[in-house]
């Protein structure tokens, strides 16, 4: 992949730079910690200049992120409390004012984190579709979007292109970086659901299993259950 990365850039210069952290914002699987450095190292073989790399990268990263804010603004707080209040949705310990909260949450508090996610790997793409459930503001998000992605990119831009043809050791390193931070991301996930599964998904199978052993005695279907 790196090879292929390498001659698109080599051709196309700051357009290949932008479309991949476009694509990358889009489908996060693109390792950004292989184009960036890259996109560095070029600045010390080509005319391609360094601000230049930066403002394409960061081009990218904020086109990118509008697809997922538009996806998470289609999905809508409506929308997802409908889908969560389906049966199944309940019979898994999810309510329609689970949803509700977490999105008040992120309108009065969690709006900054777009800033700071936009530092953090695997996330930094992801964060654009609560933002745009919430109805972030699109100014607002807009701008925490380039602040957040022009560190970002200015930080393993400017790495790459010290380090020259040395890029990959950058380059392994910052994804050195994200791996720890995926495992982390999968611990905290597998925590949060034994205890999901413990204090929601149990009791409301227990509560439906009892509600149906009721019903096969009275000949009446709860109404939750329909």
């Amino acid at each position: 992949m790196e090879e292929l990365f390498f001659n698109f850039i080599n051709q196309f210069g700051y357009v290949a730079i932008g479309a991949l952290i476009f694509i990358e914002n889009v489908f996060p699987p693109i390792p950004s910690e292989v184009i960036l450095p890259l996109g560095g190292f070029f600045t010390t073989t080509t005319d391609m200049v360094l601000p230049g790399v930066i403002i394409a990268a960061t081009c990218g990263s904020v086109l990118g992120a509008f697809i997922l804010y538009g996806i998470g603004w289609v999905l809508s707080r409506e929308r997802l409390m409908r889908f969560f209040n389906t049966r199944p949705m309940r019979l898994l310990g999810f309510k329609d004012t689970d949803i509700a909260s977490a999105i008040d949450w992120f309108d009065r508090k969690g709006q900054f984190t777009v800033l700071i996610c936009r530092c953090i790997p695997v996330v930094r793409s992801l964060i654009s579709i609560p933002a745009g459930t919430a109805r972030m503001n699109p100014v607002k998000f807009t701008l925490f979007t380039l602040v957040g992605s022009a560190v970002w990119n200015t930080v393993l831009c400017s790495l790459g292109a010290a380090a020259g043809s040395a890029w990959m050791t950058v380059s392994e390193q910052a994804e050195w970086v994200s791996d720890i931070v995926k495992y982390v991301i999968i611990a905290i996930v597998a925590v949060v659901a034994v205890f999901w599964i413990v204090k929601r998904i149990i009791p409301n199978l227990r509560q439906e299993r009892n509600a149906a052993k009721d019903a096969s005695e009275t000949g009446h279907t709860p109404k939750h259950m329909r």
